[in-house]
């Protein structure tokens, strides 16, 4: 990981931390990180295309509008820039669904930084894998609901088996050349339709 974007609302730095080698972009250049800042979403979105994480400069509560902002634009590992300041701000958040990959602070060393991002990019990507993965789930599970309920109207109406109809389903879908859930849909809404006008 070379390419960092530091992101800071303006609230929690300091003109003296600012300039300081003690500010987040200064502790992370003299680590070897190229760092782009930004304090508001567009110069963030115009600087998102090159870097391969984000780290949030914030108190905690405002993270979650700002990742979904950014992961629109590029999957990157989200991480929280916590000090002393960003953490008193953020007293009140510690119940909330708040989605960061790491935390970094700045007492830590620079191999600490690098182990950090390390992880906290491993453990984005494997996310996103899951969350893809789930979608797919629920898109099959979806799918197949269909398709069982297809199935059951086909089996009362023509007062054949459940097996059956599954399989004049699927001669329905290779002769359509659709897919058997869009025939399936088909079905269940034109049954739906019909009870409706009864």
């Amino acid at each position: 990981m070379h390419s960092l974007l530091l992101i800071h609302n303006g609230k929690t730095e300091n003109d003296i931390e600012a300039r300081s080698t003690q500010s987040p972009d200064g502790i992370l250049k003299s680590c070897g990180y190229v760092v782009g800042v930004a304090t508001n979403q567009e110069q963030a979105v115009g600087m998102i295309r090159d870097i391969d994480a984000f780290i949030l400069n914030m108190p905690i509560t405002e993270i979650n509008l700002w990742r979904e902002k950014l992961i629109r634009h590029k999957i990157a590992p989200v991480l929280w820039w916590c000090t002393s300041s960003t953490a008193n701000l953020s007293v009140s958040a510690c119940g909330d669904d708040i989605m960061v990959d790491g935390i970094l602070s700045p007492s830590m060393l620079a191999q600490e930084i690098h182990w950090i991002l390390h992880f906290s990019s491993r453990q984005c990507f494997e996310r996103h894998q899951w969350l893809k993965e789930k979608e797919q789930l629920l898109a099959r599970i979806e799918e197949r609901k269909w398709i069982d309920m297809a199935k059951g109207i086909l089996s009362k109406a023509k007062n054949i088996s459940e097996s059956e109809a599954y399989d004049l389903l699927r001669k329905q879908a290779m002769n359509e050349r659709k897919r058997m859930v869009d025939v399936a849909t088909s079905i269940v809404k034109v049954y739906q339709l019909l009870q409706d006008q009864t």
